[in-house]
């Protein structure tokens, strides 16, 4: 997998979407997953359009979430699949030029996602956050940990992934981190990316 940092959008923590996703782009974000799940299909195909401009723009990837017709309408890199979405064989029936990732909360989920022939996944929460409630308690780095090691594709550690404690999943495994926001709800977006970066790409 060609990133480390993965991030997902939510437009009620910043006034322009579009223009924060930019901001993390200069910053060295190279993935990033358009995920507004209440927006209707006109303008979340609009914002699709867009952000399709600015990766391509910046040489990064772009993953939408759920809507595997917008993917292939503006030729997306990937679509980012939940437990309650298409099945995974089902997408790669309609398309064979995705990359699939896949959200999971457990080492049944993760197993699963890697069987059916996923990329990559998202495992967590990790830690307690607001974006991640309705998936109850945080599994905790230890759990992350023992999940990790028996998955043998890429995961990417999510729910709560702050600059704090970016080394403690990394070190427990993570081949990288989805955040929200961690970065969004920052004053410069620029600026705390690169900031991820550092720590993501630092051997020490």
């Amino acid at each position: 997998m060609d990133f480390k940092l993965y991030l997902i959008t939510d437009r009620t923590l910043t006034p322009d979407i579009a223009k924060s996703v930019e901001s993390a782009l200069k910053g060295g974000c190279r993935a990033i997953q358009l995920r507004e799940k209440d927006m209707n299909t006109k303008k979340l195909l609009e914002l699709a359009q867009r952000l399709r401009e600015l990766t391509l723009k910046y040489g990064a990837r772009l993953f939408i979430n759920d809507r595997l017709d917008i993917a292939i309408s503006i030729d997306a890199d990937g679509i980012h699949l939940g437990q309650k979405s298409m099945p995974l064989k089902a997408v790669k029936k309609l398309s064979d030029k995705l990359l699939i990732g896949v959200s999971t909360h457990s080492l049944k989920e993760a197993l699963g996602a890697e069987n059916e022939g996923a990329d990559f996944i998202t495992l967590g929460p990790v830690y307690e956050t607001l974006s991640k409630l309705a998936y109850g308690k945080p599994i905790g780095v230890r759990t992350f940990k023992y999940i990790r090691s028996k998955v043998k594709i890429p995961v990417l550690a999510i729910g709560g992934i702050k600059l704090h404690n970016l080394k403690e999943v990394m070190k427990a495994g993570a081949d990288g981190v989805s955040v929200i926001s961690g970065l969004l709800s920052s004053a410069n977006i620029k600026t705390k990316t690169e900031e991820y970066m550092r720590l993501l790409y630092d051997k020490n």
